[in-house]
């Protein structure tokens, strides 16, 4: 394995940790103001640390692809629409329930992916749908309570994780056909404006509670949004697919961690389970069909002799 793909693997580990542990920040800065605040805060300082890449992407003598033209326009409308609702349930959704059961439930969106992939005649294999059981089973097992109610802050996460599968099949068909920091910046911008005109609307707005708010602010906005998209962007482009399907996977696991080491939250021995499982699910549902496509690929291979004769 070549260095840029072990730098790549160490890039996406720190964007794993970082998101992982941003579920803290957005639970603390959560004491001092609102759901829409904070989002709305957070992701105008992500816009502001990404819009210097926008400017030197715009220098004179770049592709037209670096454009902003009509289309990318309209889909990064409809991109920063997702993700200002996903980010926002995600937001509501931690005032009802724990870090860890946000940072699983939420990450039951790379299984989602491929099911909803489904409708737009994307193929979804074996492995997919086994790894979907086990993520449905384990998050059973975390979420239903003793008397079989499940929190409402799951229900939300849940919901929120939908919206991040729709999230990431709307990036991968922008990405490719359109400058991808120019989209992730309109999407920041676009999810800035709704949930600050939301926290106009909703919430009371006070200078000393931002200022309180402050440290919670500048992690979810510098390092979760500014900082590890550009890392997801830079490592992806030389990562093996599999690490990075594998490495991004363990942000529901520095979730956890975070939410133990910082916030004192403890997990019971079902919920352990019903982790352990969700992980194990997600982690088949992406790494089967890799292996899958590379047995394919080396069968055509040793194949490809004997068709010459």
């Amino acid at each position: 394995m070549n260095t840029r793909a072990y730098r790549a693997d160490l890039l996406m580990l720190l964007t794993a940790l970082i998101w992982g542990t941003t579920f803290v920040a957005q639970s603390k800065g959560m004491e001092y103001v609102g759901p829409f605040l904070y989002t709305g805060l957070r992701f105008a300082l992500g816009a502001l640390v990404v819009l210097p890449l926008v400017l030197l992407a715009s220098a004179p003598g770049k592709s037209a692809q670096r454009r902003f033209s009509k289309p990318m326009l309209l889909g990064s409308l409809l991109l920063g629409l997702v993700l200002t609702l996903g980010i926002n349930l995600q937001q509501i959704g931690l005032m009802f329930t724990t870090v860890t059961n946000s940072g699983f439930i939420t990450g039951l969106y790379v299984i989602l992916v491929p099911i909803f992939g489904l409708f737009i005649g994307m193929r979804t294999g074996m492995g997919t749908w086994l790894g979907a059981v086990l993520a449905l089973i384990g998050m059973l097992l975390l979420s239903v309570n003793t008397d079989f109610t499940v929190a409402p802050g799951d229900w939300l996460q849940l919901i929120g994780a939908c919206c991040w599968a729709v999230h990431v099949l709307l990036v991968s068909a922008l990405a490719s056909r359109y400058d991808p920091v120019r989209v992730a910046f309109m999407q920041f911008v676009v999810c800035a404006v709704i949930s600050l005109a939301l926290a106009l609307v909703f919430e009371e707005i006070q200078y000393e509670a931002i200022l309180l708010a402050g440290p919670a602010i500048l992690y979810g906005g510098l390092l979760a949004v500014g900082i590890a998209f550009t890392l997801q962007v830079v490592a992806q482009k030389h990562a093996i697919a599999s690490h990075a399907a594998v490495i991004l996977s363990l942000e529901a696991v520095f979730a956890a961690l975070a939410g133990w080491l910082l916030l004192n939250e403890s997990l019971s021995l079902r919920g352990f389970i019903g982790c352990c499982l969700m992980l194990g699910g997600m982690l088949i549902a992406q790494l089967v069909p890799i292996y899958l496509q590379r047995r394919q690929a080396l069968v055509a291979v040793q194949q490809e002799p004997a068709g010459h004769h």
